[in-house]
């Protein structure tokens, strides 16, 4: 097995929102904003290479938004999927698996790209691996993450026939406040049905049924961290997005999961922080903090 970091590129958020009740004077030492309170954030994705088949984890934004959606976002910096793929000799259509943690747009929108007025897969020969849960919720959404959940980035999966579904264990779609009262599955491991050394972690506090990918790597457990640590500043407990639907559930997944993975030499994975790629851990008198960061090559 190889694994590579694919960069799609950086996008701007409000830094409020990133990091919720943490005042700015706090946040803005590890993560300084601009002059209208912005922080510019990574988008950036894991390649898994076993034998024939190439696994893409995440996707980023993409590029079929018309100029106003993505100017809310301002998407900079000179990396791009195809880029990043080509340069390390791939190209998107030997994808043969696209593993969508969730489908916020800021990780499944390159899943679908415009051909005149038709929306077609970006990886025409792949398979998109969502799970049940998470879909019906995307599919259905509450009024206040509608617009994370953009029916041109999730509905022409579907309609491809290239969509399939991973198993959680527990199917049944969240309802309401359910998922912020639901058992708290960051602990248990789940096979992928992809690849024998891929599982599952499922999480709810972002968004109902996220997967957390974890892979054995050269001795090393990695967890890919989607948005339940989008960077290495959200690893203290309180440090919780205003953007997550269930705060509460957050702050039990995150605790539930540092001390595992503290304990466990986990290396952490992040896909959204702009400079470190991962990270291990290490306890501290105040909690679980970030030890030594590295890069992939590095492992």
């Amino acid at each position: 097995m190889q694994l590579y970091t694919i960069n799609t590129g950086f996008f701007k958020l409000d830094g409020g929102a990133m990091f919720g009740v943490v005042p700015k004077s706090i946040w803005s030492k590890i993560h300084p904003s601009d002059e209208n309170n912005l922080c510019s954030w990574a988008m950036r994705c894991l390649l898994i290479e076993e034998g024939d088949r190439l696994i893409l984890i995440d996707n980023g934004i993409g590029d079929k938004q018309d100029a106003k959606f993505l100017g809310h976002y301002q998407l900079h910096g000179e990396d791009s999927l195809d880029k990043s793929l080509a340069k390390h000799g791939f190209h998107r259509d030997d994808i043969t698996d696209v593993l969508l943690t969730h489908l916020h747009f800021d990780h499944c929108g390159g899943s679908i790209i415009r051909k005149g007025e038709r929306l077609v897969p970006a990886f025409k020969r792949a398979v998109y691996w969502s799970n049940e849960r998470h879909w019906k919720w995307a599919t259905e959404p509450n009024e206040r993450e509608k617009a994370s959940f953009l029916k041109e980035n999730i509905l022409p999966i579907q309609e491809s026939g290239q969509l399939r579904f991973v198993g959680t264990g527990d199917d049944k779609p969240a309802e309401g406040a359910r998922a912020a009262t639901s058992s708290i599955n960051v602990l248990t491991q789940v096979p992928s049905g992809i690849l024998p050394h891929l599982n599952m972690r499922l999480v709810n506090g972002h968004t109902d049924a996220m997967m957390l990918p974890q892979i054995h790597y050269k001795g090393r457990t990695i967890v890919f961290m989607a948005d339940l640590l989008p960077s290495i500043g959200h690893i203290p407990i309180p440090y919780v997005m205003a953007y997550d639907m269930f705060p509460l559930t957050t702050l039990r997944e995150k605790k539930a999961f540092l001390n595992e993975a503290a304990e466990g030499d986990y290396i952490l994975f992040f896909e959204h922080d702009p400079v470190h790629e991962c990270c291990s851990l290490q306890m501290t008198e105040k909690g679980v903090r970030n030890g030594r960061t590295f890069t992939l090559q590095d492992i």
